[in-house]
């Protein structure tokens, strides 16, 4: 599937339906961009786990913007993006734009990847989204009106996806963001403790929030049917992505675009006047 005005798209979204993907072919198309969207549901299709989708869906295209699916810290990851890299350059591909993670070792390596390609470049590596509570693993929690997570009150800069989205589509379509690393990060420390309390406060919802063990995380999770390998994810990033690595702001977003990020309150302000926090559902635990 591509969004065009009637020219050849010039440019792939990778995830082009997930948080950030959707965001960016949103954007690229409201500027009258071609775009080619690439995911499992769309012509050409694109998989992950099927490297024989991935040179028709990088036919004819010169910028591509890679959101590795599940997360750039899972096994396999960094030998997914140096296939697709290479194939990048022998289809003609001139630029890659990477999300990254932030304060992950491993992902770091795939930007190495990315970086040492003959391709121009630019690294987009993120913290935790914003989004995360409203269309990802913690909006069930958020309905049920009890989040019970193993994290410590530990600070996280929580990102908005349409920041993200902003910043990527600068990166494709302006020359000056080549060879750029930008480390995007709200403009403020949250723990997920007062995440949850500003929502709650802006729902009018009573949310309460609980620290437990990684023990009774999983057990929860396993009961609730999430597959081993997104367990095993979860356990990396709340065991050692939240260990305090990440407790600082940083100016990416002000330095790719030349405005401050959007805060919390904003995404959560926003969300609140919508329906997606106003189903309610028996809770789990």
């Amino acid at each position: 599937m591509s969004k065009s005005n009637g020219s050849k798209p010039k440019i792939l979204v990778l995830g082009g339906t997930g948080k950030t993907g959707a965001r960016i072919v949103e954007g690229l198309t409201q500027r009258g961009i071609p775009v080619r969207v690439g995911s499992r549901s769309t012509t050409p299709k694109f998989d992950w786990e099927d490297s024989t989708t991935w040179k028709d869906a990088l036919r004819d295209i010169k910028s591509v913007y890679i959101a590795f699916q599940p997360d750039l810290a899972v096994p396999g990851a960094v030998e997914a993006i140096t296939a697709i890299t290479n194939l990048a350059v022998s289809s003609g591909v001139q630029r890659l734009v990477l999300l990254s993670g932030r304060g992950e070792d491993e992902a770091e390596e795939s930007e190495q990847v990315v970086m040492k390609s003959v391709l121009q470049w630019t690294i987009i590596r993120s913290s935790w989204f914003n989004q995360n509570f409203s269309e990802g693993f913690f909006l069930d929690p958020i309905l049920q009106g009890h989040v019970a997570l193993p994290v410590k009150d530990v600070g996280e800069p929580f990102i908005d996806t349409q920041d993200i989205a902003d910043v990527a589509i600068a990166a494709l379509t302006d020359d000056k963001h080549q060879g750029e690393l930008y480390e995007v990060t709200g403009n403020r420390l949250l723990t997920f403790r007062e995440a949850v309390q500003e929502i709650s406060k802006a729902t009018g919802n009573p949310i309460q929030y609980e620290q437990i063990s990684m023990d009774e995380y999983v057990i929860a999770m396993a009961n609730a049917g999430v597959p081993s390998d997104y367990i095993t994810l979860a356990k990396y990033l709340f065991d050692v992505v939240l260990d305090g690595r990440n407790e600082s702001i940083s100016d990416g977003v002000e330095r790719a675009l030349g405005r401050k990020p959007r805060d919390f309150s904003e995404y959560v302000k926003e969300v609140a006047a919508s329906s997606a926090w106003k189903k309610r559902v028996a809770p789990l635990l």
